[in-house]
């Protein structure tokens, strides 16, 4: 089992802010959007408002969160995102892509933790039921568990830092649940990406 956790006390500097890195522009997190929800119709770039470099919202919505420094090739790491008390793994699969989970089993909420396994993707199990889900999709794949685990937006900065960018509730895609964030926080970013139930455009005008 390789399972490291982030133990950096040290203020976070949001992607854009001195000390974290190269910036991330607006056109990078169209692309982050577009590689972490699998496909949703992009439109133009100029519009993501910096997001990333916000911390939260006044609302409370989770702002973007470093949670490595790096994540190498079968390595994962525990952290907490979106809140101080949610349990999350975000894991580098043999293919070099990122997935974030909850660390929360669907069962009876014990921990998850990561199976590294040779030459191959490992896998995410709770040792309480000997529940094990899928390291590429969350799914339940043996024992009790009645849902896979909610997912966790990650994505790399250029620099190899790795950051938590979002969430989705149980039974949701990435896409889903960033699109709901986006929806709530920033309508004009999501109708601009395609988000089902979008306003369009001069609605909010009065």
């Amino acid at each position: 089992m390789s399972l490291t956790e982030e133990t950096d006390d040290r203020p976070e500097a949001p992607p854009g802010s001195p000390g974290a890195g190269p910036p991330t522009t607006r056109r990078d997190y169209l692309r982050i959007l577009a590689v972490v929800s699998g496909g949703l119709a992009l439109g133009g770039a100029g519009v993501a408002g910096g997001m990333l470099h916000r911390e939260a919202d006044a609302d409370g919505s989770p702002g973007p969160k470093r949670i490595a420094a790096r994540l190498p090739v079968g390595q994962a790491v525990a952290f907490r995102y979106p809140g101080a008390d949610d349990r999350a793994v975000a894991v580098r699969l043999t293919d070099g892509s990122l997935v974030g989970y909850s660390a929360v089993c669907t069962h009876m909420a014990c921990g998850v933790l990561w199976r590294e396994k040779p030459q191959a993707d490992g896998e995410l199990y709770c040792p309480c039921h000997e529940g094990v889900f899928d390291a590429r999709t969350g799914e339940v794949v043996a024992g009790p568990p009645p849902r896979g685990l909610p997912k966790v937006a990650v994505v790399e900065q250029l620099d190899g830092s790795i950051w938590a960018i979002g969430s989705a509730r149980s039974g949701e895609t990435i896409e889903e649940g960033l699109c709901r964030q986006l929806l709530k926080n920033y309508p004009d970013t999501a109708r601009e990406i395609g988000c089902p139930g979008a306003p369009p455009v001069g609605s909010e005008r009065v």
